[in-house]
């Protein structure tokens, strides 16, 4: 039988962190969906498409890509769970502070699912203090990206996050 996870995110930008949590979590598992949260209560620099789009550029030229899938969803990430019949979901722990939140979120997933278990990776350990809305920070102020994300991804969010001042 084969194995498949979920690893959820809004991956907004995708990160060397987020990359190296999916390649960990293809190493113990057959298939990994990377699911990009749509969420419209929810402001993103990307749309899903971008998001996808930019993603899959990350996935091009890597060997263990080929056990990916990437697609789309909104809603309760149980329900896409139920729906794919994937019995876990892979969520990457940083710090203590992100542990603190997603074990809230892992207990409220099992009640919702009891037969979905999440699954915590910690990223390699040069990669812990990388986040999406550091990254996003960072871009804001034009700094250099260039060892948070890949090197399209840091020309794509440069482009969204000009400043006003920037085209003069």
């Amino acid at each position: 039988m084969k194995t498949l996870a979920l690893y959820p995110g809004s991956f907004d930008p995708i990160t060397f962190g987020h990359l190296d949590i999916l390649q960990r979590a293809t190493e113990l598992f057959d298939k990994v969906i990377v699911t990009i949260a749509i969420n419209s209560r929810k402001e993103t620099v990307f749309t899903g498409d971008e998001r996808e789009a930019l993603l899959k550029k990350c996935l091009k030229d890597k060997d263990w890509a080929k056990k990916v899938d990437i697609e789309q969803f909104s809603g309760l990430l149980v329900d896409f769970a139920k729906q794919k019949n994937a019995k876990t979901l892979v969520r990457g722990v940083r710090q203590i502070s992100d542990f603190e939140y997603e074990f809230r979120m892992a207990l409220t997933n099992r009640r919702l699912a009891p037969n979905v278990d999440t699954v915590f990776l910690m990223p390699n350990e040069h990669l812990t203090f990388i986040s999406a809305s550091l990254v996003k920070e960072v871009a804001t102020w034009g700094g250099d990206l260039s060892s948070f994300v890949p090197e399209h991804v840091a020309t794509a969010l440069k482009e969204k996050m000009k400043r006003p001042e920037d085209s003069q």
